[in-house]
């Protein structure tokens, strides 16, 4: 049975159009470690769990989320696993409200760093914002909530980094940008995905009723040297 691009959507983006900021081999690939601590492997056999263990840094960490559980190479531990879910846009709510908003660059990077490291959406580093098709809300000059892209494979644009500083939650802002950025992905003739903690319920349930239905569970791992 051939598995499809989103069973291992990370390994699949970064070989294909997200390769120009791949690190790795035809076995196993990261992203540049300034932008994303995601990982992946061709499949589950000793060549790519080798090639994925060459890939953990000797002081950090690698991040591998995928369906099915993530075999250790030799080595390698499991520091955290989270189970988790997948989700693609079925069909797609029209974006709630009429709230103004701004296209999000490099300028922008370190303010979107700090937005996320108070809210944690998931891991957005100094060049993450290179995903591209970010969009925020400023309050008064203030960045107050964003979100963008992530992960690309052909037909699947992953939307990503949804969040709102809890000072201004309530107000639809989520909501309003992550339907924004899913219909854009839809104008593309792609279909919009993204991926949420098991355990996160009130997600999933705005989720559902924004259009999006459950595809597979995951397992998040996040994996270093023994």
């Amino acid at each position: 049975m051939t598995e499809h691009y989103l069973d291992r959507a990370v390994f699949h983006a970064l070989s294909t159009r997200h390769a120009p900021i791949a690190l790795g081999t035809v076995h196993a690939r990261r992203y540049q470690a300034e932008i994303s601590p995601f990982a992946g492997t061709a499949d589950d056999g000793d060549v790519s769990l080798s090639a994925l263990a060459e890939l953990v840094p000797a002081d950090g960490m690698i991040i591998s989320a995928r369906v099915g559980d993530q075999p250790l190479p030799r080595g390698i531990v499991a520091e955290h696993v989270w189970p988790g879910v997948q989700m693609v846009a079925e069909r797609l709510s029209a974006p709630e409200g009429d709230h103004a908003f701004l296209e999000l660059g490099d300028a922008d990077a370190p303010e979107m760093v700090e937005l996320a490291a108070l809210t944690k959406p998931g891991p957005f580093l100094a060049r993450t914002n290179r995903f591209g098709g970010y969009i925020g809300v400023r309050i008064e000059g203030r960045l107050v909530a964003m979100a963008g892209h992530r992960l690309q494979v052909p037909g699947y644009t992953e939307v990503s980094a949804v969040c709102t500083h809890p000072d201004f939650r309530g107000r639809g802002y989520g909501s309003f940008l992550l339907c924004t950025v899913a219909a854009r992905i839809k104008a593309q003739g792609e279909t919009p995905f993204l991926h949420t903690f098991a355990s996160n319920t009130g997600a999933i349930r705005l989720y559902e009723r924004l259009g999006f239905v459950h595809r597979s569970n995951i397992s998040v791992t996040v994996l270093r040297r023994a």
